[in-house]
């Protein structure tokens, strides 16, 4: 039970962790786009047709070119910002997913199985899962170690490239902990012949 309380707050507190990004960006996004309006009302020129509104729009553009003098405008680097972000928040989901089973399933015909072979093609997509995790988490390491190796950065803000991977690779090692923890709950699923969790719900209880 220790085990089991241990691994669902990792994986909680990491998804948390992983909306949290998500916000920071969705603001940052936000800003950015607000800041690219507020240079483009600034440095515009109001259009012949619309030269009746051409006071009330000068009085826009004025307020904007004060605006983009004292800095406001479009964040460098926001694209760079935000793919790492949303790239962690991804993998800082997928460990809550595996425990709560939040992937998608299909159950049209094993609905009708007996819960005896159920219990055998969960622990079997169970495995499925827990490889197809080790095999993202190395490919996340061996891409962060490539990366690092060849020094290669960003295009606006000049970090390192490899920083993205290594906050992915947070969220896949968390995955692959809580992989191998389902997979010895399947098993002990079909030694004992009796389900570890409700149905439908995973190891977060």
């Amino acid at each position: 039970m220790n085990l089991t309380r241990t691994v669902a707050w990792l994986a909680r507190s990491l998804a948390i962790l992983g909306g949290a990004v998500l916000v920071a960006i969705t603001a940052l996004t936000m800003a950015s786009i607000l800041g690219r309006a507020v240079v483009t009302v600034a440095y515009s020129h109001t259009p012949d047709y619309l030269a009746f509104l051409d006071l009330p729009l000068g009085w826009l553009r004025s307020g904007a070119r004060v605006l983009a003098s004292h800095g406001i405008g479009p964040v460098p680097g926001d694209y760079e910002m935000v793919q790492d972000g949303a790239g962690f928040a991804i993998f800082a989901f997928l460990p809550w997913c595996q425990l709560s089973r939040g992937h998608a399933t299909v159950d049209v015909f094993t609905s009708f199985l007996p819960d005896r072979v159920n219990r055998w093609i969960d622990l079997v997509s169970e495995l499925l899962m827990t490889a197809v995790i080790l095999l993202i988490a190395w490919r996340l390491g061996v891409g962060a170690i490539d990366k690092m190796r060849y020094g290669e950065t960003t295009f606006i803000l000049q970090y390192p490239v490899w920083w993205g991977y290594a906050f992915a690779m947070v969220g896949a090692a968390v995955a692959v902990i809580v992989s191998f923890y389902m997979l010895a709950v399947r098993v002990g699923e079909v030694v004992t012949g009796r389900p570890a969790f409700p149905p439908t719900q995973g190891g977060m209880h």
